[in-house]
C-alpha cells in the first residue's frame, strides 16, 4: 500500500470500502502502524481517523478509551499529537474490532 495522504474527496470511498472489505480495513491498520514506526505520523493519524470513522466511530472509541470524542478527533487530526498511551489505546480498540494482532519486525534496509 502506498503512503498517500487522504484528501477529503477520497475519504468517503475509503470509508465505504473499509465497511465492505475487512481485509482492506486490516491493511489500513497495518499501514497506519507502519507509517508511525517510519516517522510519518501526520499521514498515519489521517489513516487512523478514516479507519475509526469507518469501523467503531468516535463516540464508541471515546467510550472504550475513556477519552472525550472531541479529544480523539484532535489527536487524529493532521496536526494532532497523541501520547503513546492514547495511541496504544486507539490501536487496541481497532485491533479488537478488526480481530487482528500486531507485531513489529525489524527489517534491514536494502
Amino acid at each position: 500500500m502506498n503512503s498517500v495522504a487522504l484528501t477529503r474527496g477520497f475519504r468517503p470511498g475509503v470509508v465505504e470500502r473499509v465497511r465492505r472489505d475487512p481485509e482492506f480495513a486490516k491493511a489500513l491498520l497495518n499501514e497506519a502502524a507502519t507509517l508511525f514506526l517510519n516517522g510519518e505520523a501526520d499521514t498515519a493519524r489521517l489513516v487512523l481517523r478514516d479507519l475509526v470513522n469507518a469501523t467503531v466511530g468516535f463516540e464508541a472509541l471515546a467510550a472504550e478509551t475513556s477519552k472525550p470524542a472531541k479529544s480523539l478527533h484532535r489527536m487524529l487530526s493532521k496536526h494532532g499529537n497523541p501520547t503513546m498511551d492514547n495511541l496504544a489505546a486507539i490501536l487496541a480498540v481497532l485491533r479488537k474490532k478488526l480481530g487482528v494482532e500486531m507485531y513489529a519486525q525489524a527489517v534491514e534496509a536494502a
